[in-house]
């Protein structure tokens, strides 16, 4: 099992009953908070390679130190143009850092589909798999927030996904 990682805004997941254990690698995870989207994707080497492949996409490049913090990073939640200056911070600095979220428009701006995109991209390049997609999404969260990721997945030809929930009792019968 892996460690858990603290979310960078606090997510309370909603409760289902049916029990389907989230898998130790190969996941790509989307945390949805405050109107905010946040992404993680599992193995070191996996992120690393997906920051330089943005890198390149969007004309920013990362110094061989900023990609080592960046692949140790579990979770983040910035734009891309605001990441060189995220990962100049110490670590207890990061963890206080208000992230703004991944921009999730669905017209000019849309990094986080971009994210999810490359981070594919390099699973199949580097393992051969095809990344497991995880929506870990507060139980207070605005519907509008859940269909913007839901719809940039789709739009990927990702049909399916899986919603982490925290696990509640089956109803008696």
């Amino acid at each position: 099992a892996k460690p858990r990682t603290e979310d960078p805004v606090p997510v309370d997941i909603p409760a289902s009953s049916i029990e389907q254990p989230v898998p130790d690698d190969n996941m790509l995870t989307l945390t949805v908070g405050q109107g905010k989207v946040f992404f993680s994707v599992d193995g070191n080497d996996i992120r690393k390679q997906t920051l330089i492949q943005m890198g390149e996409k969007y004309k920013i490049n990362f110094t061989p130190e900023e990609q080592i913090k960046f692949s140790g990073l579990p979770v983040f939640g910035v734009p891309i143009a605001q990441l060189k200056g995220f990962l100049a911070l110490e670590a207890d600095q990061r963890k206080d850092f208000k992230q703004p979220g991944i921009p999730r428009d669905t017209t000019n701006n849309n990094e986080l589909s971009d994210w999810i995109r490359e981070a594919r991209k390099v699973d199949v390049a580097l393992h051969n798999k095809a990344l497991r997609i995880g929506i870990k999404g507060d139980n207070k969260e605005e519907y509008p927030v859940v269909k913007d990721v839901i719809t940039i997945l789709t739009k990927q030809k990702i049909n399916k996904f899986n919603f982490i929930t925290s696990l509640r009792a089956a109803p008696k019968k």
